[in-house]
């Protein structure tokens, strides 16, 4: 069950395929990873990956969706398309004996997607009756100010699915250009597995690439989260207050030191009960129910955010209570019993995080596309092992830059 990385060549440029067999089902399943397409792409047009993303699972022109939907579901075969910030991407799994049929109904899917006026004016309709229902969603109305605050004038700050001005004003023409431009052989990465040989995958998908046409290679774009510490506060009728946090993370795809930052990140925030915050905020004090933080070292972004709940009134006190508690993180760091238990976590719930081949190809992709040679997951775990408390707490205190952090809140007092 060994993962490997080779090549396929269409039409004279080589695709990185990222692959592992494992003959303990009969299923197959294939990934055509589009960098470059996500929503950080989106320009002008909020919201257009994940329209598009939505467009595409709704059939092929010539059969529309229904009859195209009929035809996988009575091959039980999974066949769609999803946007990520960074990546679009199309996917396919089946009973091993399906699998060819999955990849020619992926072919014509990729030939002629449904771009029909019905089928826009119908996801247009679906999703501006999602953002309706948005509006009173407390959560994501704290989440998306929190990334407008932290990724001010930067692709990362407008809402993934748009808003309901931008969709509104969103034309068939512009989710066609969107596809044309964006996926293309040069954008490719594909991450595959199950019961088929290399070779085999390789001669199916052939003819499915072939229907994918030339374009430019594109370079992510790195955006750093705003240093500058802001607070928005923003009044609905909420029986609660929504607390949102964020600030920069001074850290890099690819950055040697990512280990310690996993560890770091369980034990202020990540692990939920027994974490700093938890501890600080629930358990000590009352003020609620949980409290987690995280940080996010991405191709395109880092940054540290966190999120909680708690009473109107306890507002101010909740927002007190968890900047202390990370400026309090950073100058003392953690203890000899808080890294022995993120280890023993950590190295003891690996097993689980590997179980499923799409887990591990999930890994394995992620290691790919962060420029790490596979197998770098499994050498970052003994260097968690060997990790010293002296090393954790010196690169906690280097990280003082999650201190400086910016407020999204939802409640319903006006700000005194």
């Amino acid at each position: 069950m060994g993962q490997e990385v080779s090549q396929i060549n269409v039409n004279g440029v080589e695709i990185p395929v990222v692959f592992e067999k494992d003959a303990s089902l009969p299923i197959a399943s294939v990934q055509l990873v589009v960098k470059n397409a996500g929503s950080m792409e989106d320009g002008t047009n909020e919201g257009i990956a994940k329209f598009l993303a939505a467009m595409l699972g709704e059939g092929t022109k010539e059969m529309g969706s229904t009859a195209f939907a009929e035809e996988l579901e009575f091959r039980a075969i999974s066949l769609g398309a999803h946007s990520g910030v960074e990546t679009l991407v199309f996917e396919a799994s089946a009973l091993k004996e399906q699998f060819p049929y999955a990849l020619e109904m992926m072919k014509k899917l990729l030939k002629s997607p449904n771009f029909s006026k019905e089928s826009f004016d119908k996801i247009k309709l679906l999703t501006l009756g999602m953002l309706s229902n948005k509006e009173s969603d407390f959560d994501y109305i704290a989440n998306l100010n929190l990334q407008k605050l932290i990724f001010e004038n930067t692709p990362l700050s407008h809402a993934y699915s748009g808003d309901v001005k931008s969709i509104k004003a969103l034309k068939l023409k512009d989710v066609e250009n969107f596809y044309k431009e964006r996926v293309n052989l040069e954008s490719l990465i594909i991450v595959a597995g199950g019961d088929i040989e290399l070779e085999e995958l390789k001669k199916l998908l052939l003819p499915v690439l072939s229907e994918i046409k030339h374009g430019k290679r594109r370079v992510v774009s790195y955006f750093d989260a705003n240093k500058n510490a802001k607070e928005l506060i923003v009044t609905k009728e909420s029986e609660q207050a929504y607390i949102y946090f964020g600030a920069p993370f001074y850290m890099k795809s690819g950055d040697p030191e990512a280990y310690k930052a996993k560890v770091a990140s369980f034990i202020l925030g990540e692990s939920g009960f027994g974490s700093r915050l938890m501890e600080e905020i629930r358990v000590k004090r009352g003020l609620a129910y949980s409290s987690y933080s995280r940080s996010s070292i991405g191709k395109s972004s880092s940054s540290f955010t966190g999120h909680l709940q708690t009473k109107n009134e306890n507002l101010e006190e909740a927002k007190k209570v968890v900047a202390a508690e990370i400026k309090r993180f950073v100058d003392e760091g953690v203890t000899e019993d808080e890294l022995a238990q993120a280890k023993r976590f950590l190295l003891g719930s690996e097993p689980l995080r590997n179980e499923t081949l799409s887990q591990r190809l999930s890994r394995a992709f992620f290691e790919y596309y962060s420029g790490y040679e596979l197998g770098h997951s499994k050498k970052q775990l003994e260097k968690i092992e060997k990790l010293s408390l002296e090393e954790l707490n010196s690169f906690i205190k280097k990280h003082d830059e999650i201190t400086a952090l910016s407020f999204s809140v939802v409640t319903k007092r006006a700000k005194p």
